[in-house]
């Protein structure tokens, strides 16, 4: 066999098209923009930051932006900027580990009730929709702080709620493959499960759990920051974008630039993910309205 006739595999060629698809798109060009410039921020922060974000220097608070301090100071004379690069990194750090758990968990979970269907599939719904009825921000408070805002049990615990809905529309995309005749006709030819699943099922739902994936990730950054406003999340002096904005809530109309930057580092990141993950359903055929659970 000659090389020439050695076909290339085929995802490479979809994944260029995927992402031009994107790139073609103002909204997802400028949405995949904010994300990577997010990224690599946080991922450099170390070396980027001017100062050491947790250093006091009660001489020097609540400066202006300019001079030695880029972007100011706060009120116990921390540099805005420092604190502001290395906050993100504990926001899209621990929300993106829950994610990765929340798509995992509920992606398994979903393909397995709708895989097997029957009343196995009518117990796992009924105990979905009585999880969704839980009122889980108030459940997570509670358990934060029963924890004293433990990232061992705030990161589980935001990987389930979010992975229960998820399970939801991962387990109805399920039941759209399933009902094809392929899979109809591996199960008579006596494949196994987890090999109707592996080859026939989550080349299907793939790309459904990559556009839930994204939209999960912005929803978990708001309600970590939000949890870290209230003080449940990270634990002092380590910056994080909710605590900042939270500690320094009472100077707003004195030193608005305190608030400005980790509002605005917070709000862009959420927005480019949201452009992102919708240039990237369009991408794939998919409309995210349509897989949004109730």
């Amino acid at each position: 066999m000659l090389l020439e006739d050695i076909a290339p595999p085929a995802w490479p060629l979809r994944l260029g098209r995927v992402f031009r698809s994107i790139l073609a798109r103002p909204s997802g060009a400028i949405g995949a923009a904010i994300v990577v410039l997010q990224l690599l921020m946080a991922l450099s922060a170390p070396w980027l930051a001017t100062h050491d974000p947790t250093f006091q220097n009660p001489a020097a608070s609540l400066q202006a932006p300019g001079g030695d301090y880029v972007l100011g100071t706060d009120q116990l004379g921390r540099d805005v900027l420092s604190r502001t690069l290395m906050g993100g990194r504990a926001a899209i750090a621990i929300t993106g580990l829950a994610t990765l758990l929340a798509v995992l968990g509920g992606g398994a979970l979903g393909i397995t009730i709708g895989f097997l269907g029957g009343r196995i599939e009518e117990s796992a719904m009924w105990l979905i929709d009585a999880c969704l009825a839980l009122p889980w921000l108030l459940f997570l408070l509670l358990a934060a702080s029963a924890s004293d805002g433990s990232l061992l049990v705030l990161i589980p615990l935001l990987a389930f709620f979010h992975g229960i809905p998820l399970a939801r529309v991962v387990r109805a995309a399920t039941l759209s493959v399933v009902a094809q005749d392929y899979v109809t006709a591996a199960r008579a030819r006596g494949h196994h499960p987890l090999a109707i699943v592996w080859h026939d099922l989550l080349p299907n739902i793939r790309d459904v759990l990559l556009v839930e994936g994204a939209m999960r990730w912005s929803w978990m950054l708001l309600v970590f920051s939000s949890l870290s406003f209230l003080g449940f999340g990270v634990t002092p002096p380590t910056p994080d974008w909710g605590a900042m904005i939270a500690e320094a809530r009472g100077y707003l109309g004195i030193t608005p630039w305190v608030v400005l930057w980790p509002c605005l580092a917070l709000s862009s990141l959420v927005i480019g993910i949201n452009l992102l993950g919708d240039a990237l359903g369009k991408a794939l055929g998919l409309d995210r309205m349509l897989h949004t659970p109730v």
